[in-house]
């Protein structure tokens, strides 16, 4: 598909990017959506992130977790949502998120900050769905971390990976099974949250397009899919002609979108 120049799109390229250097954060923090959750509403964005450890857990944003866990945390959540700011504006602008969307949300932020989770939820699980397999487990995820990244790693820590990589997936909805063998059945994200992904991926510079990348792929989204999902998509028009494809975006920034749609979601 080749895509022409949206009308209304901010320019592609600036300092906000995707992480691309593998590391092992996912060992010590899965999704763990309620806590994003808490952040975001809980997040004082006046306060400097080198001392927003200290306030959450003095003031329990995660309940009852140790400094030593807030301090992970809170290293988890810079990446994932400090670092692509107008969308952590918004998050905690909205204060209430409908629960069903709320996974989705941290899997698009646990996957612009995780390489190897990008990889893993945005082309091993489509690309074993597309080639017929019934199900997946820890030891295949395990020997696909080992080919992704030779000899980095002990066996014990890609079996780790192996692990931690499903238990991410299912509490994102990837996935409908906590045990092995897990079912790889379809699989298609709310348009709400495909739409906000492409406000997002927009002012980020990542690997892809707009119309073919792991994000959407990982959603149930490929590039032989998006014209049939990108008409009930809002704040988005899409539109081919010869073989070009234009996709427009009917509000200027993220937080015009989100203010808009994500607000007037029951």
């Amino acid at each position: 598909m080749n895509l022409g120049v949206a009308a209304g799109e901010a320019p592609r390229g600036n300092n906000r990017r995707e992480v691309t250097a593998a590391h092992t954060r996912i060992l010590r923090t899965t999704l763990a959506t309620d806590d994003c959750y808490a952040y975001w509403q809980k997040v004082d964005l006046r306060v400097p992130a080198a001392e927003r450890s200290r306030l959450a857990f003095e003031e329990r944003w995660f309940g009852l977790k140790s400094d030593a866990r807030v301090r992970t945390l809170m290293s988890d959540m810079l990446e994932r949502f400090d670092a692509f700011p107008e969308a952590l504006e918004l998050l905690h602008e909205l204060r209430i998120v409908p629960a069903a969307l709320r996974p989705w949300l941290c899997h698009v932020h646990t996957a612009l900050a995780d390489p190897i989770y990008r990889k893993f939820a945005g082309a091993f699980l489509p690309e074993r769905r597309a080639l017929g397999y019934a199900s997946v487990d820890r030891e295949q995820v395990a020997r696909w971390v080992n080919e992704l990244y030779p000899e980095r790693w002990a066996g014990v820590t890609a079996v780790k990976f192996g692990s931690n990589l499903l238990a991410t997936a299912f509490e994102a909805g990837l996935l409908t099974e906590r045990r092995d063998p897990r079912p790889l059945v379809p699989i298609a994200a709310p348009e709400l949250i495909v739409a906000y992904t492409l406000y997002l991926l927009r002012e980020v510079t990542f690997a892809g397009s707009l119309t073919d990348n792991p994000y959407l792929r990982s959603m149930g989204v490929a590039p032989e899919s998006f014209r049939f999902i990108a008409a009930r998509m809002p704040g988005i028009r899409f539109a081919e002609l010869g073989g070009v494809a234009e996709l427009t975006f009917t509000e200027p920034t993220l937080l015009a979108w989100g203010r808009l749609h994500l607000k007037a979601t029951p």
